[in-house]
């Protein structure tokens, strides 16, 4: 059986239309946090920090990562960025977050305030350093 491409080449410039995604879904996962709906934010968090690493590596490799298994993302950074102890606490801050797209998402979990704290933590960290990478 052939093995499905997990990537895509894409323009470098829709980097920034990358990162317009991500920071819609993070003013979505504030709002949604705000009224207290905890799996609706953190469906948005898992969304804003798959954005943002898609972003990364648009920018910088001119590819993203496609298909279903979104944890491909990670390895696609770890390939497009040079290895530094900053870049792997991203990729496991990223590869955490990920972690609960199929609970909060499918999985008919119900998303806690606490559960979304943890998670949001985790984003908080790993956007400070996207911002610090994604600096023109």
């Amino acid at each position: 059986m052939a093995r499905k491409n997990v990537r895509k080449e894409v323009d470098k410039v829709k980097s920034k239309d990358y990162l317009r995604v991500a920071e819609s879904f993070v003013g979505g996962a504030e709002a949604a946090r705000s009224f207290e709906y905890w799996n609706a934010a953190g469906v948005l968090i898992v969304h804003a920090a798959i954005a943002y690493a898609d972003a990364i590596c648009i920018k910088y490799g001119g590819v993203k990562s496609q298909g279903e298994d979104h944890s491909q993302v990670v390895t696609l950074l770890r390939e497009v960025l040079s290895v530094s102890d900053d870049n792997k606490k991203a990729y496991i801050q990223l590869e955490k977050i990920i972690a609960h797209k199929t609970s909060v998402s499918y999985s008919g979990d119900v998303y806690d305030e606490k559960d979304v704290d943890n998670l949001w933590k985790n984003f908080e960290r790993f956007k400070r350093w996207v911002e610090i990478i994604l600096r023109d």
